[in-house]
């Protein structure tokens, strides 16, 4: 079974682009989510995403999990009523150790062909 057909047999494919199953067959793709680092563990909310990264990792494709520590230095108070609480850089980096250790039970980050990557922007 490629990809593709892990997809249909899944019912996660609602509409494709034509080329999508060749795409997939034959192309090794970098596929990417971004986490919020302002705490040591992520929420329910991200496993499916999760999941979406470490099936496509199966398949031989490359997951890129993106920490906004920017954000997690600066805040994001987005359709808040008050800012949230800056962090420092080292409770960021502690939060993207404890994200980290979380998505390596789903990621392989010392895959040979495709290891999985946690990049800080």
């Amino acid at each position: 079974m490629n990809l593709y057909q892990e997809f249909q047999w899944r019912d996660m494919l609602y509409e494709a682009t034509p080329d999508l199953r060749e795409v997939l067959a034959n192309e090794k793709l970098t596929a990417y989510i971004g986490f919020d680092p302002s705490a040591a563990s992520l929420h329910v909310g991200s496993l499916l995403p999760v999941m979406g990264l470490a099936r496509l990792q199966r398949f031989g494709h490359t997951p890129i999990a993106i920490a906004g520590g920017g954000t997690g230095l600066i805040g994001d108070p987005s359709g808040k009523t008050k800012e949230r609480q800056l962090l420092t850089h080292e409770q960021v980096e502690a939060n993207l150790e404890g994200i980290k250790e979380q998505l390596s039970r789903f990621l392989d980050f010392n895959a040979t062909n495709n290891p999985a990557r946690i990049v800080n922007n």
